[in-house]
């Protein structure tokens, strides 16, 4: 069935990650960065901001309880994380390429409200997509079902006629049991290249 709706997840294959480097940004040692890196991005409890049912102060503490000697340097780096995302010059041109072939952009991506605000400039895609769903706007993350399906009901999709994007390959096995065809991203050239050769098929 010819796709007519192109589903992007977004950190990884929308805007770059920058994790390490945005503690390094700081001047700590590399032994450092990655203990705060564990402790944070790393850590379970980095998926409650993209939930969004707990207040950032809420997540932070708890990443402290978890490491408490690194208390004054994670209350620090948490205060904004502009730099854990990262611009892609390559997210809108691709967009746009898409949508000038007749098809819908969408996204559906596990993102935090914090993350969001705090690194606005690598967001600079949203005015060009047709719309799409954050995670913490509903409460529910990837590779959740519920999540999928919420996006099919709100956009009317067919999923036989939707591909989706993303770096994770259980994410990418959900959205296959609802029939959405899917692509595993590797890096953009990849990714771009497997998605022309599926659409000039479909």
């Amino acid at each position: 069935m010819k796709i007519d709706t192109v589903i992007f997840d977004i950190g990884g294959v929308l805007v770059g990650l920058g994790r390490i480097h945005f503690f390094e940004q700081f001047g700590y040692s590399p032994e450092m960065c990655q203990r705060l890196l564990d402790s944070t991005v790393k850590n379970p409890n980095w998926k409650e901001f993209d939930i969004g049912l707990l207040s950032d102060e809420e997540v932070i503490d708890r990443f402290v309880q978890d490491t408490p000697e690194l208390e004054q340097e994670i209350r620090a780096c948490m205060k904004n994380i502009h730099g854990v995302v990262y611009r892609l010059q390559t997210s809108i041109p691709w967009i746009r390429q898409i949508r000038e072939s007749g098809r819908r952009v969408l996204y559906l991506s596990n993102y935090s409200m914090k993350v969001a605000r705090d690194n606005e400039d690598a967001m600079d895609f949203l005015p060009y997509m047709d719309g799409g769903l954050l995670s913490c706007d509903y409460h529910v993350i990837k590779p959740d079902p519920a999540f999928y399906q919420i996006l099919i009901d709100k956009y009317d999709l067919d999923p036989l006629k939707c591909v989706f994007l993303d770096d994770l390959e259980d994410n990418l096995a959900a959205a296959r049991k609802f029939g959405i065809r899917t692509i595993r991203v590797r890096d953009h050239e990849q990714a771009a290249s497997d998605l022309k050769a599926l659409l000039e098929e479909s």
